[in-house]
């Protein structure tokens, strides 16, 4: 009896007699389904650790947006002039970021397509050139804030100098304009020296014709200065060296300083410079002919320094004027028309030109100049574009300030 039970209950719990019982069937069902997909999930009360961490960084962004906004309120409301340096240096930040992203992507993409430089566009170029500056400034101020506590040395060095020791990135727009000027004003003084050069190198040509043509374009260019009284505020550098004897050596250093007083030059036609290419191919002007203080007031002229022996100087002077010569290249294949104010009048300063105070239909005329006579030249007459930073640019109309 016993044992019958007991088959009965078991053919009962495994379905092999009988249909089970109500209670039996659910257990049963419960059972089969929990072993084959599992417990059903309430997606409203658990969430994936993802849609947590989401959620937390979430929170703490807006929190942090919150309290940094409350945080420019007080310190534009109590410390107006600390607020602007303080805007100024955020946005600088964020600047210099995304520059170097974009500087990190362009390189990429050489790498990845194995491209030359000079095979970029004209915009990745550019911001490739202009972002190594950048970095090497930075980098210096990097050197100096390693030793202890000289960080708060290099904050206060930084508000002192500003145009020395920071990019463009942290200038304010007052600050922009008048340090530009102020670069252009020191670039400017090289000017004269330079012209007396090429006007001391004119006996030294062999050509008859190419002597009459360096001849004219002197004649048209060349300022007529006289020795000031006062020897401090003389532009030309070897002038300030010679002293009192200045007004006696002078008329031997450049013998167009001998004019009573000052006349403006004119501004030279594109065919007038072309004619002289062969004379900035060879000597007495070519690129391994220049001397060091050729070299150096050039140097002056492209707002680099001069103080390196004069290998260094020839080798950067080389490396700049090829990338401004493949800079033009691209440019004439993309088109002055596709440029912004901003960038032509950008362009403009790059080769000498103080764009700063010119409006920008001369800007883009003076750009189509310079980029007609860059690509007519070769690579071994860039010292020609070297000059043409002086030629091209000291009468222009608008900057006789």
């Amino acid at each position: 009896m016993a044992v019958s039970r007991m088959c009965w209950a078991r053919a009962a719990l495994w379905g092999s007699a009988g249909p089970p019982g109500p209670y039996v069937a659910r257990r049963l069902q419960f059972v089969r389904s929990g072993m084959t997909w599992g417990a059903p999930r309430s997606s409203k009360l658990h969430l994936s650790p993802k849609a947590d961490v989401k959620s937390l960084i979430s929170y703490v962004v807006t929190k942090t947006k919150v309290l940094n906004g409350k945080y420019h309120r007080f310190l534009g409301r109590h410390f107006p002039r600390f607020y602007v340096l303080y805007t100024i240096f955020m946005k600088g930040l964020q600047m210099l970021w995304a520059d170097a992203k974009k500087a990190r992507r362009i390189k990429t993409n050489m790498w990845k397509h194995n491209i030359k430089f000079h095979q970029l566009s004209y915009r990745e170029m550019e911001h490739l050139r202009q972002f190594r500056r950048d970095v090497a400034k930075c980098l210096f101020l990097g050197i100096l804030s390693i030793p202890p506590l000289a960080n708060y040395l290099v904050f206060l060095l930084m508000y002192l100098f500003p145009r020395q020791l920071l990019i463009q990135h942290f200038w304010t727009p007052k600050q922009q304009i008048d340090f530009l000027d102020i670069y252009h004003a020191l670039r400017k003084q090289s000017h004269p020296e330079i012209l007396c050069y090429l006007e001391k190198v004119i006996p030294l040509i062999s050509d008859s014709g190419l002597r009459w043509h360096m001849t004219e374009l002197c004649t048209k260019v060349f300022l007529q200065l006289t020795l000031p009284a006062n020897q401090e505020s003389c532009e030309i550098q070897r002038a300030l060296k010679l002293g009192k004897k200045a007004s006696l050596d002078l008329p031997n250093i450049c013998p167009s300083l001998t004019s009573p007083k000052m006349q403006r030059g004119t501004h030279p036609a594109i065919h007038d410079i072309l004619a002289l290419r062969e004379c900035f191919s060879n000597r007495p002007l070519g690129m391994n002919q220049l001397h060091a203080l050729q070299m150096k007031a050039l140097s002056r002229a492209m707002l680099l320094t001069p103080y390196l022996p004069p290998v260094l100087l020839r080798y950067r002077l080389k490396t700049h004027t090829t990338v401004i010569h493949q800079l033009d290249k691209a440019l004439a294949k993309l088109g002055i028309g596709q440029l912004t104010a901003q960038e032509v009048k950008s362009a403009c300063y790059l080769r000498g030109l103080n764009s700063t105070h010119i409006a920008e239909e001369r800007c883009r005329t003076w750009l189509g100049e310079w980029l007609q006579l860059s690509c007519s030249l070769k690579e071994a007459e860039l010292s020609l574009l070297l000059h043409n930073v002086v030629l091209l640019s000291i009468n222009y109309i608008g900057t006789r300030r």
